[in-house]
């Protein structure tokens, strides 16, 4: 099924412009942090509003790697890949440090640890300016498409095949995680945290390694999309990306990895719905920058309660609804 999704994306990548390009690469990107959050959440139970700071130091050490390759003056497209892997060791590094205390931490507490993380890893980035160059951030300089591919090859292509193949890579992971022995135990300690631990489990173990491949997920897509922007900043990772990232998979369908295809879906779609809104209306220029900065937050608002009125299983939840019904009508 995956050798059969790269195929397609191969295709469509031939099929639509540069710019669908890459917006499908960033839909790609976000898919790795929903796919990581879904797993964290909806399939351990545990809920954390800092995943946007987790992808910050994704992309912040894929920016500082690239940097550090750039002025020793070595290039290669070898050099990408371990900055990807960098940016996954120190990711989960901080992963694990936030799911030790998240383990001992339940509800509104977990929240708030989380939360708090979400504040203080940006905050970091413009205390540091030193290091991480304040509110400007950081540049990624990235190697052109290899040779092979031709010399008018497009570049946006080059970055679909890219982060679609890191990101088809993480689903095939996760999904193998999900139906092995590790998944099971996770789906216990989410269902009942006494009964998982008469039966053997340690919950509080599990509980960060759940944590861990989320963070490990979240970091590799922070460090995506900052090779897509070829620049990082704290502003990219604000505390409302997380809410964002949470809502998205609560909406696609929490603890289904299709549900978080359709989350990340919407993390692109609604900037470019709420541009179009805010064009239609007659407003101040300055009228209209704060509407379509505070406009995403409200719509994701709105859509969330629409969907747990109408559908509590998120989208994917409504649509295999909707397809065990015809499969009924026709037996």
């Amino acid at each position: 099924m995956v050798l059969a999704a790269g195929v397609l994306l191969v295709g469509v990548s031939y099929a639509v412009e540069p710019f669908r390009n890459f917006q499908l690469a960033t839909v790609a990107a976000y898919l790795c942090a929903t796919a990581g959050l879904t797993v964290l959440t909806g399939l351990n139970g545990q809920l954390s509003l800092g995943h946007g700071a987790l992808m910050a130091t994704g992309a912040y050490t894929v920016a500082l790697c690239q940097n550090a390759f750039a002025d020793r003056g070595m290039t290669g497209g070898w050099l990408l890949p371990i900055s990807l892997t960098a940016a996954i060791v120190s990711t989960v590094a901080v992963g694990a440090v936030v799911g030790v205390a998240a383990a001992r931490l339940r509800g509104p507490y977990l929240a708030g640890v989380t939360l708090a993380v979400a504040v203080v890893v940006p905050a970091l980035a413009v205390t540091f300016d030193g290091v991480f160059n304040g509110e400007q951030g950081l540049s990624v300089p990235v190697e052109p498409p290899p040779l092979a591919l031709g010399p008018y090859f497009p570049y946006e292509r080059w970055q679909l095949w890219l982060t679609g193949a890191a990101t088809l890579l993480v689903l095939l992971l996760l999904a193998n995680l999900i139906r092995s022995r590790y998944g099971r135990t996770f789906r216990a300690v989410r269902d009942d945290e006494v009964a998982a631990r008469l039966a053997g489990i340690h919950v509080a173990r599990t509980q960060v390694l759940a944590f861990v491949v989320s963070a490990a997920t979240a970091g590799l897509g922070g460090a995506l999309l900052a090779v897509l922007a070829q620049s990082v900043s704290p502003g990219a990772f604000s505390l409302t990306l997380s809410l964002f990232l949470l809502m998205a998979v609560v909406i696609g369908g929490l603890g289904r990895l299709a549900g978080a295809v359709w989350g990340a879906v919407l993390l692109v779609a609604l900037p470019d719905l709420t541009h179009s809104v805010t064009e239609l209306l007659t407003l101040s220029p300055a009228v209209a920058q704060r509407l379509e900065g505070n406009l995403p937050l409200a719509i994701f608002g709105l859509t969330l309660i629409v969907v747990m009125i109408a559908a509590p299983g998120g989208i994917q939840g409504l649509l295999s609804g909707l397809g065990r019904r015809l499969r009924a009508r026709r037996s």
